[in-house]
C-alpha cells in the first residue's frame, strides 16, 4: 500500500508530508519521517464508530485521523497524538494505546526514490464525548462512521454475516484451491489452514480478535478494493466481486483493524470498555457495549454475573426510566478497581 498520509486538519499538511516528486536537490540518503495515525473509537445507538476524514478531492477514499510527530513541540508521541486530535476535532481523548509502527505493505520506498518515507505509528484511542466537537470536524472534514461498514463480516450480534457465505467463503475457497504445491518458506501454514483458523472453517470456532488475520488474508487474496488499487496480481482474478466493506485509503483499514483485534482483545482483561459508555448506565446498556464492540450476542444473566463476579460496577442508588419497562438500576464503574491491583475485565462468553 502506499507511504503518504495526508494531515487531516483544514490547514495544509507540511510540504515533506505531502505525496509529490521529490525535490531537485534531495539528497541520496532517504529520509525517514514519522507520522501518527489515530484509530478513535466511540459507540451511539449500539453502533460502534471510528473517527474518518474525507480529503479534499470528491470521491476520495476516507482515513484515519493523521498528524506529524514533531519532536522539538511535544515530548512524547502520546502527547503529540491528543495534540493533533483536540486542535483539529476539539476531542479530549480518554484511553490512549500504541498499537504498532506501520513501515511495510508499500509504505518502503522504491527504488530511485529519493523522497521522504513516511513510517506511521497507530494508536487505539476512546472517546464517549461525541457531540462536544460537532462544529470543529465539520470544519476538518472528519465525520464519525459504524466501523461495521468497513468490516461487514465482523459483525455476529444477530448471527453469521450473510457476505460470508454470499462472497467471502466462495471466492476464497476458489482461492485455496489456486495455491501453488509450495507455499513460501516464510508462510509455515498453508493457505487453507490459514484461511480455517482466520475465519473459523470446519470445527475451528470463530475468534472475534482476528478481525487482522481476516482483512490481511482478503487483501492477499486480492478480494478489497485496496488490493485492486495497489495493483496486485491476485486482484486480477477476480470479476463481478461486490465491495466487501468500504475501502480506506492508503493502509488505513489495516490500522484500523489492528486496533479493533487490540480493543476486542482488552475487553477481556482491562475495564476500557467504560472509557466508552456515560458515567451512569444500566446493565443492559453495558452489555450492549460490549456486544457492538466484540460483534457477538452475549447471554444476559451470565454476563451480570460476570459483571459482578468481577465487581467493576456499583449502584448508584437511582434508577433509569429509559428502557421503558420497569425501572432499572443504574451503575457506575467502580474506580476502587484501578487501586486494587489485577485489573479485571470481561471474560465474555457468549455465540458465535
Amino acid at each position: 500500500m502506499s507511504s503518504r498520509s495526508p494531515s487531516t486538519s483544514s490547514r495544509p499538511a507540511p510540504p515533506s508530508l505531502e505525496p509529490g516528486p521529490a525535490p531537485a536537490n534531495a539528497d541520496a540518503t532517504t529520509p525517514i519521517e514519522i507520522g501518527l495515525n489515530a484509530a478513535i473509537v466511540a459507540v451511539d445507538r449500539l453502533s460502534p464508530l471510528i473517527l474518518v476524514t474525507q480529503p479534499g478531492n470528491a470521491g476520495g477514499e476516507e482515513g484515519l485521523p493523521y498528524g506529524p510527530f514533531d519532536p522539538v513541540e511535544h515530548r512524547t508521541m502520546e502527547i503529540g497524538l491528543r495534540a493533533f486530535v483536540e486542535e483539529q476535532t476539539r476531542l479530549k481523548l480518554g484511553y490512549v494505546e500504541q498499537l504498532y509502527t506501520f513501515g511495510d505493505r508499500g509504505r518502503h520506498a522504491r527504488r530511485g526514490d529519493i523522497g521522504p518515507h513516511v513510517m506511521s505509528v497507530g494508536y487505539l484511542a476512546l472517546t464517549r464525548r461525541l457531540e462536544e466537537a460537532e462544529e470543529a470536524l465539520e470544519e476538518s472534514g472528519a465525520q464519525w462512521r459504524p466501523w461495521y461498514g468497513y468490516f461487514p463480516w465482523e459483525d455476529w450480534r444477530q448471527g453469521r454475516p450473510p457476505i460470508l457465505d454470499a462472497a467471502i467463503a466462495p471466492a476464497l475457497k476458489r482461492w485455496c484451491e489456486m495455491a501453488p504445491a509450495a507455499e513460501r518458506p516464510d508462510r509455515p501454514l498453508a493457505r487453507l489452514e490459514r484461511v480455517r483458523l482466520a475465519f473459523g472453517w470446519g470445527n475451528v470456532p470463530f475468534d472475534e480478535e482476528r478481525v487482522l488475520d481476516r482483512y490481511e488474508l482478503l487483501y492477499e487474496a486480492g478480494l478489497v478494493a485496496e488490493a485492486r488499487r495497489d495493483g496486485r496480481a491476485s486482484a486480477a482474478l477476480w470479476e463481478g466481486l461486490p465491495p466487501l466493506g468500504r475501502p480506506m485509503r492508503f493502509d488505513h483499514r489495516r490500522i484500523l483493524a489492528t486496533a479493533i483485534s487490540r480493543l476486542r482483545g482488552k475487553l477481556k482483561y482491562r475495564p476500557v470498555v467504560f472509557e466508552l459508555v456515560p458515567g451512569s448506565f444500566t446493565l443492559t446498556e453495558l452489555q450492549k457495549v460490549v456486544e457492538a464492540i466484540s460483534g457477538r450476542h452475549l447471554h444476559k444473566q451470565n454476563f451480570r454475573r460476570l459483571v459482578e463476579q468481577t465487581r467493576l460496577v456499583e449502584q448508584t442508588g437511582e434508577t433509569s426510566i429509559s428502557t421503558g419497562g420497569r425501572p432499572a438500576a443504574l451503575f457506575r464503574f467502580r474506580r476502587e478497581v484501578m487501586k486494587e491491583g489485577a485489573m479485571a475485565g470481561l471474560r465474555l462468553r457468549g455465540r458465535p
